[in-house]
């Protein structure tokens, strides 16, 4: 068979092809590159440009879905959650009593805990004794949901970095001859996640605490949740929503760290003295009262001063700072007047507290616990 000869078309466009190559050579690079992409030059037969389909390239938007399905799984989600519904049916139960708390340590009405339930129902009819418990259920869903879920995180990752210090060599600080071990053995990762979520649940969470105690003290100045949020706004702007928060974040400090390592420490010696792993719903119950007596006891005293804090301006006398509170109450009462309402606040803060734990636990373990088992 004879071999196929090239077309008279085929040695056109050759010479033409060589003509143009020629007329770039002196080009320079960029003669030379021009030349390239106009004209370039066959692959070799083991090389081949693949190109992708229309389909393949096409842009695609993420499963935005997928996402938040797999956000809301999470553990940290889940212990957000736990911590809101355990505060909500918290606060739906004891709300009389944190009602009658607020009016004896602030001082309004009645000394004594059966006085102020009398003269509540006789002024405000029953429906007063749950004064203010709609704000108060707002601020307790985004309270206990930021105070669980930050003290679960800032545990986890507090005892995460003390195990990893103790695989490597810690830090060192050298101040002249002197080397300084810069070891977190000391620290318990319990009080510092409880210092953390009492502050982060503050910082978010004051303005409601502000709202909630002048529907609570003033209901005939404050009578309702939008009446209420436009006086405070007309009063002092943005800036009155967090009156006080200096003397709050002073006060929660000592209760938060003092709450959590209580109940993480007397919950630990608990089942080692028992040999258990976990705890039943009564033993929490008890055990979260138990944290909350002891955090209330020791925190009283600011807690008193912070109270005329924040509404000393409804009185006409508002002290200049937290001492000065402390030192009016003193000059006043005497020390007992540190303590005055010690009584309803631990009636209170102890069925809270146990309540509080028990619900969290209960849930944690049906949005966290059984979810990671089944995993």
């Amino acid at each position: 068979m004879s071999p196929k000869l090239p077309s008279p078309s085929h040695f056109h466009l050759n010479s033409h092809f060589q003509g143009q190559q020629k007329k770039f050579k002196k080009q320079g690079v960029f003669g030379d590159m021009y030349s390239m992409m106009l004209f370039p030059l066959p692959l070799p037969k083991d090389v081949s440009i693949i190109m992708e389909s229309d389909k393949d390239s096409a842009f695609q938007l993420p499963n935005l879905a997928h996402a938040f399905r797999e956000f809301l799984g999470t553990r940290e989600v889940g212990e957000f959650v736990s911590g809101a519904l355990a505060g909500a049916m918290t606060k739906a139960v004891l709300a009389p009593l944190e009602t009658i708390r607020t009016r004896m340590v602030v001082g309004v009405g009645s000394k004594n805990i059966a006085g102020s339930f009398v003269q509540v129902i006789e002024e405000q009819g029953w429906q007063g004794l749950w004064a203010g418990n709609t704000i108060n259920m707002l601020r307790i869903i985004p309270t206990q949901a930021i105070e669980l879920g930050t003290f679960e995180c800032v545990k986890r990752a507090m005892t995460s970095l003390q195990d990893k210090w103790k695989l490597e060599e810690c830090p060192k600080l050298q101040i002249g001859s002197i080397n300084l071990n810069l070891s977190l053995s000391w620290i318990s990762p319990v009080a510092v996640a409880g210092a953390a979520a009492g502050i982060a649940s503050t910082l978010c969470c004051h303005p409601l605490e502000v709202i909630k105690d002048r529907l609570t003290v003033s209901p005939e100045v404050y009578p309702n949740l939008s009446i209420a949020v436009r006086n405070i706004y007309k009063d002092g702007g943005i800036g009155a929503f967090y009156a006080g928060i200096s003397p709050t974040l002073v006060g929660m400090l000592p209760y938060s760290t003092c709450y959590y390592f209580m109940y993480d420490t007397i919950k630990k010696s608990y089942c080692e003295t028992k040999n258990k792993k976990s705890l039943s719903r009564p033993e929490m119950l008890v055990i979260g009262a138990l944290a909350g007596f002891t955090a209330s006891t020791i925190s009283f005293p600011l807690e008193v001063a912070r109270k005329r804090l924040m509404v000393g301006a409804l009185q006409g006398k508002c002290p200049p700072n937290m001492a000065a509170a402390l030192s009016e109450v003193i000059q006043e009462e005497g020390l007992k007047g540190l303590y005055r309402g010690w009584a309803a606040s631990c009636l209170k803060v102890m069925p809270s507290s146990g309540i509080t734990w028990m619900f969290y636990e209960a849930w944690k373990d049906i949005l966290v616990v059984q979810k990671c088992h089944s995993l």
